[in-house]
């Protein structure tokens, strides 16, 4: 059998990092983060025990760039559903109901990632962290049209004290509470992106398959779907 190429191992390398982004956010949303170990994410993935450290430094920055990865394409789907828009307002506001419907939609999930982000780590510098401040960015600078570098990270503070507020234990705030703040915040009408009393949430399929969000397919490009051996 002929050595793979570069380009094949790479593809490999990408999906067996997929697999294990899929597995960690599947399981800490079942279990907790404190409840899962490293070895459970990789059993999950179908990889061997010994990659998981060959892709991210320990448990915690591969929870978080899996929870980024979850909410970046979330937040990419909800942009981009049909009907297609380029209207900046109704585009607010789905990104608004994107990040709130993650909260009601996996709450475990979203508790542990907040409680992640206040460890000394804070924020991994990972390419999914990367492309959700592109896209909130982005959203976010097209609807004010302008440029203010301070609009970014308010929009993201906000985003983050209202998805903190709904999950406290004990003492969360309602969906809708949180949803009005932010649209009058915005100057946004209630109408726009997915209001909760239409009996759905931007985050409309809270089905337990993420395949969608991870590119894991098997298949190699030269039929040798092996994992990499070379990590």
């Amino acid at each position: 059998m002929s050595p793979r190429s570069a380009s094949v191992n790479e593809e490999l390398r990408r999906r067996s990092r997929e697999r294990l982004l899929q597995a960690a956010v599947e399981l800490v949303g079942e279990r907790g983060f404190e409840a899962t170990t490293l070895g459970d994410i990789a059993d999950r993935a179908g990889s061997a025990r010994g990659l998981v450290s060959y892709y991210f430094p320990g448990k915690r920055q591969l929870v978080q760039s899996a929870v980024h990865r979850l909410m970046h394409r979330t937040l990419e789907e909800a942009l981009e559903r049909e009907p297609r828009t380029t209207d900046e307002r109704e585009r607010m506001a789905r990104a608004v109901d994107a990040i709130l419907g993650l909260a009601h939609d996996r709450p475990v999930l979203m508790r542990q990632h907040m409680a992640g982000l206040l460890q000394g780590e804070g924020f991994v510098q990972c390419p999914e962290q990367r492309r959700l401040a592109e896209l909130l960015g982005e959203t976010i600078a097209r609807y004010k049209s302008g440029n203010d570098p301070s609009d970014y990270p308010m929009l993201r503070a906000l985003l983050m004290g209202a998805v903190y507020a709904a999950l406290v234990p004990g003492v969360p705030m309602p969906i809708p509470v949180l949803r009005t703040e932010l649209f009058e915040r915005y100057g946004l009408d209630w109408e726009l992106g997915v209001p909760p009393e239409t009996g759905s949430t931007p985050s409309a399929a809270a089905d337990t398959d993420l395949s969608r969000f991870f590119a894991t397919d098997d298949r190699s490009p030269d039929e040798h779907p092996a994992e990499p051996t070379d990590a």
